[in-house]
């Protein structure tokens, strides 16, 4: 290319810089939090609120329900994890190849898409990451919709794009960025294996082989790439094509407070908000999520402006307790005021008394409930009238039920649905499912039979129904929707609900049933996790009996020495995983030398940072599990499992865990555990891996020849 040829082209490209520099400024500049596009919109300069981001995280799928993976994830906050800045994302640290593809995990609502934005502004707005000439975020829920199209990568970008037609993007001296937004939300097969090769930008192809080949590098090389997804979805991007993974792990709490600080300008509301929020365990916990802080700052503001201004004129509101102190409570809440909010919006109407359209929410529960049994979170117009829902009347709902109308793109590619967070559609589902039985006194679980008993179904019956569900669950992914079920059902959360229902049920008594079936349900064989959630599941039903023997048992200092029943050794890893003391330090001879009572700890186990298992009468049985537990997110970093009867079967099950790449452990003391030389090769094999983080090891006063242990010694 000629000299002068080159200056017109440079300066085209500034020319299309910053034409879609300026559309994107004007596009990312503020936040709609709630009712999209109706809503009071805020800069997000003004509101924004670094986040927690670590590099790592692996390459494995964690198909953990995203609440339990919050509850464990907020003590591992302060852990030694490389941090990371959204603006560093492609910057190689020392000995580190160039990165092309970032892929960034987290969960529902934690702020991956809101920290795109923020990528985005930063650099329209010229403060960040200049050296790159173009940004093109693409939402996979927007891709969606041209998901059975042939079309070109380069005609593609000037539907979304229509600023820079014309522009060459061919040239290898300039950078550009492609922003895949939300992985979860892509209903493209995405075949990396199966997809013919494409290289050619302006040839025609389908969306998921365009979307395969730029990933892989096949289509604009040089090109940059940002993958945003939760974690179960993390799975459809093959690691090869992957440089560097980054996981967003939410507010710590510091920034739970920066948050409602920079939420509201009235520091005492501000105040008595985090006040409130810290007096309630699991609701704290659940701030770690931006947006249940959202949630929380909107229902507890518009409480504290009734109070101040002793509006109490509301039976409804003032027969309850409005300072809500469980999930379910919360959303309650939440919910109503929305409700609350559209028919002021949109029908020009307020009143205290709130007025249900019971068609439209009964409709957009059958949405919540048929979506969440297929794990779709976002959903299309087709969707919306397979439930009976007038599309035109959608937005109404839109507080609860977010709308993304591509308007401002040159086209209209049409309009994506989805709830604001998918805690909120479980507890939609949740209403759906009470609202069912309540109009054809049929269990939604059920509800294609036509036996007789099953048209006249208990809400006890749907209770049992949707606990032995939950129980089935391999990834818990009905526990926080069971949470909501059974807290809806609770007699004090329903006046908020009143004249939804037609009748009122003897609640008291359903609610006495249920609270025994729950605590017989502990005797089974259930996994740690599922044990844990039936205690947050009591907590909504306000039964604290199991917790408080527990806590008898701790503050008399006699759980050595008693034998618990498996409910109550559930309830102790609740207490000791919901206490506010740190979890330094967990030592199994406090409670009881056996795999048994290890094995039902493992949730304390995997919260904390050193584990004394020393002494303890364990065999390979625990080693299995705790290979289990450093395969998956945890905080260990100190092991000492030393004096027990491992053998070097013991060893061996360890040691997949001691490979597996999530495995943080720095020290591992296994002396006296009748180890031989077998031992020695397992372990020397997970010091060589690339993975291993294992820097202190003890195999002292084990069967071992000099000659074995030098082993350890060769390079």
């Amino acid at each position: 290319m000629k000299q002068d040829e080159l200056a017109d082209t440079l300066e085209d490209e500034l020319i299309y810089t910053s034409q879609l520099k300026s559309d994107l400024e004007k596009k990312y500049q503020c936040v709609f939090e709630g009712i999209a596009k109706q809503a009071d919109s805020t800069l997000l300069n003004k509101i924004y609120t670094d986040l927690y981001i670590t590099q790592g995280g692996g390459e494995q799928v964690n198909t953990e329900h995203e609440i339990r993976q919050i509850e464990v994830a907020y003590r591992r906050l302060e852990s030694p994890d490389i941090q990371i800045n959204f603006k560093d994302l492609f910057k190689p640290h020392e000995q580190t190849q160039n990165i092309r593809t970032v892929l960034t995990k987290g969960v529902a609502g934690i702020g991956k898409s809101v920290s795109v934005q923020k990528f985005v502004l930063d650099w329209a707005e010229g403060k960040e990451n200049q050296e790159i000439s173009f940004i093109f975020p693409l939402p996979f829920r927007e891709m969606n919709l041209k998901e059975k199209a042939e079309v070109s990568l380069k005609d593609l970008l000037c539907e979304f794009f229509p600023e820079i037609k014309g522009l060459d993007l061919t040239r290898k001296n300039k950078k550009v960025l492609f922003i895949l937004d939300g992985l979860d939300e892509c209903r493209l097969p995405l075949k990396f294996d199966g997809n013919e090769i494409w290289s050619d930008i302006t040839s025609p192809a389908p969306l998921d082989v365009l979307l395969t080949n730029l990933i892989k590098g096949n289509l604009l090389p040089h090109a940059y790439i940002w993958i945003t997804t939760r974690p179960a979805a993390a799975g459809k991007i093959p690691p090869e094509c992957i440089d560097r993974v980054t996981e967003v792990r939410g507010f710590n709490d510091e920034q739970k407070e920066e948050y409602f600080r920079k939420r509201f300008t009235d520091q005492n509301m501000a105040d008595t908000i985090i006040d409130h929020v810290k007096k309630s365990k699991s609701l704290f916990i659940m701030c770690h999520i931006p947006v249940f802080c959202w949630i929380s700052a909107t229902v507890l503001q518009n409480i504290l402006e009734k109070k101040s201004k002793d509006q109490t004129d509301d039976t409804q509101e003032s027969n309850t307790d409005d300072t809500p102190r469980t999930l379910t409570q919360m959303y309650t809440h939440f919910f109503r005021f929305q409700i609350q909010q559209s028919r002021r919006k949109y029908d020009g109407e307020y009143s205290p008394d709130i007025s249900w359209d019971m068609d439209s929410i009964y409709s957009l529960g059958k949405l919540a409930f048929e979506q969440l049994e297929k794990s779709n979170l976002i959903f299309y117009e087709s969707d919306l009238v397979d439930c009976g829902i007038d599309v035109t009347k959608a937005s109404v709902y839109s507080g609860m039920c977010t709308q993304i109308f591509k308007q401002d793109t040159g086209i209209i590619l049409g309009t994506v649905y989805c709830f604001v967070h998918l805690s909120i559609q479980e507890f939609i589902a949740a209403l759906y499912a009470h609202l069912f039985l309540d109009k054809n006194k049929k269990n939604v679980f059920v509800q294609e039979l036509m036996e007789p008993e099953a048209q006249n179904e208990t809400l006890t019956g749907l209770l049992k129904t949707a606990v032995d569900k939950a129980l089935e669950s391999d990834n818990g992914h009905l526990d926080l929707f069971l949470r909501f079920l059974l807290g809806l059902s609770l007699e004090s959360n329903r006046p908020l609900l009143q004249g939804l229902f037609s009748q009122e049920e003897s609640i008291k008594q359903n609610n006495t049933e249920i609270v025994e079936y729950i605590k017989q349900k502990f005797e089974d064989s259930l996994c740690p996790e599922r044990s844990i959630n039936l205690f947050y599941c009591l907590n909504e039903l306000n039964d604290q009996t199991l917790v408080q023997e527990i806590q008898k048992h701790l503050s008399e200092g006699s759980l050595s020495s008693s034998d618990l029943s498996p409910a109550q050794w559930s309830a102790l890893a609740f207490v000791l995983l919901t206490s506010d003391e740190e979890l330094e330090e967990f030592e199994l001879q406090k409670f009881k030398k056996s795999d048994e009572c290890l094995i039902r700890l493992l949730p304390v186990v995997k919260s904390s940072k050193q584990a004394l298992l020393n002494d303890c009468n364990l065999t390979d049985k625990s080693c299995s599990a705790l290979a289990r537990v450093l395969s998956s997110d945890n905080s260990l970093e100190e092991l000492n499992i030393s004096n027990n009867n491992l053998q070097d079967s013991g060893v061996k099950l360890l040691c997949a865990g001691l490979k597996n790449i999530k495995c943080e452990l720095k020290k591992l003391s296994v002396s006296k555990c009748d180890l031989t030389e077998e031992s020695c090769s397992a372990l020397a094999a997970v010091l060589s891996s690339d993975s291993s983080s294992l820097k202190d090891l003890d195999m002292s006063r084990n069967n071992l020849r000099m000659m074995e242990s030098s082993v350890f010694l060769k390079d």
